[in-house]
């Protein structure tokens, strides 16, 4: 198993203490650290007050579900999410991606797959393709300014706050603004071949960059080969 090259706290929500026990076993082997919270409420507070890393939340817990301590994370803070979801029905999953998750497993999981997702966002948080390096650390289309280092995205001088994903994805199509990114390109830009991960995660990321772009004026952002996958778009605010 390959360890955390720096210390890094990751908070784990589950009402199950045995999953969290088996969870901390697992991420611990990897030389993170780990708190627990059996709730939502507690898990809210605990995203607050200790600032982790990453958080591993379950969408169904008591006091409040994931769904809702997700929305209320991402009023506050950009600090990835992995959700962990018993259901069956992808609606639920693909709302938590809407809502600003970065990725999710689906129980009954693998620990190493877990330890595997959580350290690929780590990765994508704290290090960069040497594409973008070579391009410096800021890269610019039009209006759409990538601060790579500081991970920032600006249309016109406006900040858009984005999650760990999103920015990933923006930044992948940024650098190389000609190409067509079909969807399992896209997915293995972020975590590398092999991870099952759903064309409709990968749509839900792409609408929720829209949609916050959109709103200050960023209506040409990325734009749709059908049957083919993704491109940048003009980022010129002329229309979709």
């Amino acid at each position: 198993m390959i360890l955390c090259p720096m210390p890094r706290t990751i908070l784990i929500a589950d009402d199950d203490p045995n999953i969290r026990q088996l969870l901390v076993f697992a991420l611990g082997k990897a030389g993170l650290d780990t708190i627990e919270a059996a709730d939502g409420e507690a898990a809210l507070t605990a995203a607050l007050t200790h600032a982790p890393d990453l958080v591993v939340l379950d969408i169904n817990m008591p006091r409040m579900d994931g769904l809702e301590v997700c929305r209320r994370l991402r009023a506050d803070s950009d600090c990835p999410i992995l959700f962990l979801s018993s259901r069956d029905d992808e609606i639920d999953r693909v709302l938590g991606i809407e809502l600003g998750a970065d990725d999710y497993v689906v129980k009954p999981f693998s620990p190493r797959e877990v330890v595997a997702r959580v350290m690929a966002i780590l990765r994508r948080t704290h290090a960069h393709p040497s594409s973008v390096q070579q391009m410096g650390a800021t890269i610019q289309h039009a209006r759409l300014t990538l601060d790579v280092e500081g991970w920032q995205a600006h249309w016109n001088g406006a900040e858009v706050p984005l999650t760990v994903t999103e920015f990933s994805i923006l930044r992948t199509l940024a650098v190389m603004p000609g190409k067509v990114f079909g969807r399992d390109a896209i997915i293995d830009r972020l975590h590398g071949p092999g991870f099952a991960v759903t064309d409709r995660t990968v749509d839900s990321h792409i609408r929720n960059l829209r949609a916050k772009f959109a709103a200050v004026g960023g209506t040409d952002l990325v734009e749709t080969r059908p049957g083919i996958g993704y491109r940048l778009g003009a980022c010129t605010g002329a229309g979709a």
